[in-house]
């Protein structure tokens, strides 16, 4: 299982029911004192923003919450505790070997796949192994070419414009931001064009979540397992055959696991960037300029979107190797830590002067938390690979979409049901009818 399918199962658990506030073990006190915040309920697609102060008002940087069965952990939200967390990986390792409650989970409980037992890729392995697969990747990453890699976005994304241009309305999540980085991804790995149907549906079905999610998972599973026996076999100028060109050896299962790792780390955030963008750029008049051709507002545009609506708003997790403090909290061994990364870059002192007005930080500082930060944060070459697929895609859909605007009244929009990720349902739009580009369609 990857990453991805697992953020979809905190999703599916956010549905399955409400996660109550029940006793906690009795060994966590501040859990036990009653108070605590379940991750489930509305507010957390609705009012995220209201949510997180009022949690910060209550406890401070450091949130005692529940997750589904009454299961207690810390969320953290502030900004400078985040910065610690993420930065000391030996008092906070990413080792989920180390929690205390594993001995209490029911085999059932639908987030003990998102936790995860440890497997040889780079998000379940740790310390030295985790490095080796982190160089390895970013070793071959550093072999994509930023021309073939825009080439590739803007070919592609016309092509999906083509196919619904000329009706004068869409559904923008459906038909373009989320299919547009699974085609980018496909290309990068080595995958030939024919399987991107396939490669669409299959992870569209995961990102529903629904009925179809472990069929999806299975037949993205078998594509990557079979990408790379045939780069074994015959190798090209793409990301799998340059991991598997690597000097230092890997199992053809280590290879297949960080290839899902990457394929699915990369999907739905970044088709969420896209979407939550244009719906940005749609509702707010700091950024309609982008709609009449000033480029320059859309990069703006984006990282506003990483600050204020960021598509991962919590990540699983970190662990604590030994009792400690945190933002005035006990933090005891083995406690489980979750990456509040929405409400640590909400965090008033990082916005705010002593005088109290808005520093305006935002702008083009990114020193945001959307890609997480230290040692497991997302790779550098990566973050790029996504803001190219993102920012090239956004601008070829205003470029060839005149006089775009919502199909709906902006409070009609919907969220995702999650605490943990954050995008839209559907973006239907309208806009005047163009043709399709000759040649591409």
């Amino acid at each position: 299982m990857t990453a991805y399918q697992h953020a979809h199962q905190e999703d599916q658990a956010y549905e399955w029911g409400e996660w109550g506030a029940a006793a906690p073990p009795p060994e966590c006190p501040a859990h036990a004192a009653g108070n605590v915040v379940p991750l489930s309920g509305p507010r957390f697609h609705t009012d995220p923003a209201g949510h997180y102060r009022e949690m910060r008002a209550e406890h401070g940087p450091v949130v005692p919450v529940l997750l589904p069965g009454d299961v207690p952990a810390w969320l953290v939200i502030g900004y400078q505790e985040m910065y610690q967390v993420t930065t000391d990986s030996r008092l906070f390792p990413r080792d989920s070997g180390l929690w205390n409650q594993w001995e209490t989970l029911p085999e059932d409980w639908p987030l003990r796949p998102m936790i995860g037992e440890r497997q040889p890729s780079i998000y379940y392995t740790v310390g030295a192994e985790h490095r080796r697969h982190l160089e390895m990747v970013q070793s071959a990453m550093e072999n994509i070419s930023p021309l073939e890699l825009r080439k590739h976005c803007e070919e592609l994304a016309d092509q999906l414009l083509d196919t619904f241009c000329a009706r004068g309305e869409a559904d923008i999540i459906a038909e373009y931001a989320k299919p547009l980085p699974v085609l980018v991804l496909a290309r990068l790995l080595g995958f030939p064009d024919s399987d991107g149907p396939g490669l669409i549906k299959a992870m569209s079905d995961l990102a529903d979540g629904g009925a179809e999610a472990l069929e999806g998972f299975q037949h993205f599973g078998a594509k990557i397992h079979e990408l790379v026996a045939n780069k074994r076999a015959s190798a090209g100028a793409d990301l799998t055959s340059w991991m598997l060109a690597y000097p230092e050896p890997f199992t053809d299962e280590e290879y297949a696991l960080d290839l899902m790792a990457i394929t699915a780390a990369g999907h739905l955030p970044t088709a969420d960037w896209i979407g939550n963008s244009i719906r940005l750029m749609l509702t707010d008049d700091r950024f309609a300029a982008s709609l009449t051709g000033n480029r320059r507002s859309i990069p703006e545009a984006m990282n506003e979107v990483l600050w204020e609506d960021t598509p991962t708003q919590i990540l699983a997790g970190r662990w604590a190797a030994s009792d400690t403090w945190l933002g005035g909290q006990r933090i005891r061994s083995g406690d489980m830590l979750l990456l509040g990364l929405a409400g640590a870059n909400a965090d008033p002192k990082v916005h705010v002067t002593t005088a109290g007005a808005d520093t305006g930080l935002r702008g083009g500082n990114s020193a945001h938390f959307a890609f997480s930060h230290g040692e497991f944060q997302c790779p550098f070459q990566a973050q790029e690979i996504a803001e190219t697929i993102a920012r090239i895609g956004i601008e070829i859909l205003l470029d060839r979409l005149p006089e775009i605007d919502l199909a709906i009244p902006a409070g009609a929009l919907a969220r995702r049901p999650s605490a943990f990720l954050r995008g839209m349902t559907a973006l239907p739009v309208h806009f005047a009818p163009t043709p399709p580009i000759e040649g591409t369609s």
